[in-house]
């Protein structure tokens, strides 16, 4: 896959140079989110992920924390997530 180079442009129409501290590839998997001590999960697709963090794409978002965790199709390792942006209908997340 083509890594994801070129520049963003912010909620006010700027646009600003890529700022993220590892290079993100495109990717199309699916995913489970769980929070709650385990007892809620959502379903969800990584849109772009890197070692450090992922673009989530799901129905919703209002109803997730800020913090859970992530199983990625394909993966063995359970990743804890952390919120850093969301939109109504993804997220983008720092693994910790």
């Amino acid at each position: 896959m083509n890594p994801i180079t070129e520049k963003s442009i912010g909620v006010d129409g700027r646009v600003f140079s890529e700022r993220r501290a590892a290079l993100r590839r495109r990717v199309l998997k699916g995913a489970t989110l769980t929070f709650n001590s385990g007892f809620s999960a959502f379903e969800c697709v990584v849109r772009n992920q890197s070692a450090d963090g992922a673009l989530l794409s799901l129905a919703e978002t209002f109803s997730l924390p800020a913090r859970f965790e992530v199983l990625i199709s394909g993966e063995e390792t359970l990743r804890r997530a952390r919120v850093r942006w969301r939109s109504m209908n993804a997220v983008g997340v720092k693994f910790e």
